[in-house]
């Protein structure tokens, strides 16, 4: 193939999805989402990629997306709606506006013909409502020419540091047959833990860090080396100035543990099940939230960094996140890790590569 293939990326956040896209080659023309600051990191670490502050709701943003375009051929179209009306961790509404976001991939491919279409979402997904999104998604599929698979993929298990369950949608072209998606490229006994993942990054033992750091350390390990993608410096890697009080209960809970783990009547103020969960040097850490507090380093007393949290989530350190330290958070913890991403991406590939 002669031209580099394309997509776009609807609710692209800061655009974890996409980065996987660009390091796989594919040009990422646009990034689509609501939110100001995560568009202007998107725009930040894409090569050449356009961004609209858009309403998905609207039909007119479809129209907008399509213009932004320039009669590019667009050969994918990515996304990860919102997930709040299908989460697990809150009051579920099927009548939730946010939970047939999804139709905007579908109207924009009605527009722009794409060989296909990748979405993403919580595995709450798949049986929530009876199965209902999950059948529409599949109907959907059918009705506009494409042959639909989906299934729950372990972070862990594509080489990123992160206990993280989504379920993906692969949708191609009927003509190009059904995706079948990657395989494994790690088993449990050899998954990335934290400290391979984290720990050449400065300890913030005795300062709080900052927006851009030079590295103290060399990298150990192979997925260090792979993070640090050239990178003469660290970006966000700014701590976390807790209270005492605070301090005192983290130090208490032990390597892996939580709050189960604490003597009675200690940090009785968090209860609930991710509380005071301390992550373990030698395994993947719990799901990259954002920014919550609930969780700790696995050896200093404090909440990770966001750079931290972003090298678990499988992003490069030259990747920079724009806005205050709680918008970097959010932005972090929406993504879709590169990593899986680029898994993807390679795969799909395979799928495009003799189309003209």
């Amino acid at each position: 193939m002669s031209r580099k293939l394309t997509a776009i990326d609807l609710f692209s956040g800061c655009g974890g999805f996409s980065y996987g896209f660009q390091q796989a080659g594919f040009h990422v023309l646009l990034g689509v989402d609501n939110t100001d600051i995560a568009l202007k990191t998107f725009a930040k670490n894409h090569d050449n990629s356009k961004t609209l502050n858009l309403d998905l709701h609207k039909d007119e943003a479809i129209d907008e997306i399509v213009k932004s375009t320039e009669g590019k051929k667009i050969d994918v179209i990515i996304g990860g709606p919102p997930c709040q009306g299908f989460s697990l961790t809150g009051k579920r509404n099927e009548n939730d506006e946010r939970n047939t976001l999804f139709n905007a991939m579908f109207r924009l491919a009605k527009k722009v013909n794409p060989k296909a279409i990748i979405i993403e979402n919580v595995p709450g997904l798949l049986k929530l409502y009876n199965g209902k999104a999950k059948d529409e998604i599949i109907k959907l599929c059918k009705e506009y020419g494409y042959t639909c698979n989906s299934q729950l993929l372990f972070a862990p298990d594509y080489g990123v540091p992160q206990i993280r369950k989504r379920v993906f949608f692969v949708a191609l072209r009927n003509d190009l047959g059904t995706f079948e998606f990657p395989d494994k490229i790690l088993d449990k006994d050899n998954y990335i833990g934290c400290k391979a993942a984290i720990d050449d990054l400065p300890n913030l033992e005795f300062d709080l860090g900052g927006q851009e750091l030079k590295y103290n350390k060399k990298p150990v390990s192979a997925y260090q080396k792979m993070m640090r993608n050239g990178s003469k410096v660290i970006f966000n890697h700014v701590g976390t100035k807790h209270t005492d009080h605070v301090i005192d209960v983290i130090s208490q809970v032990p390597e892996g543990g939580n709050h189960k783990d604490l003597p009675p009547g200690v940090g009785d103020s968090r209860k609930f099940n991710e509380a005071w969960t301390r992550y373990h040097s030698a395994r993947p850490s719990k799901t990259i939230d954002t920014g919550h507090r609930n969780h700790f380093h696995y050896k200093w007393n404090r909440v990770p960094t966001v750079r931290e949290n972003a090298r678990l989530q499988s992003f490069p350190d030259d990747f920079v996140f724009l806005g205050n330290k709680t918008e970097q958070n959010r932005q972090v913890g929406n993504a879709v890790p590169p990593l899986l991403g680029k898994v993807l991406a390679e795969q799909l590939i395979k799928y495009l590569k003799d189309e003209d």
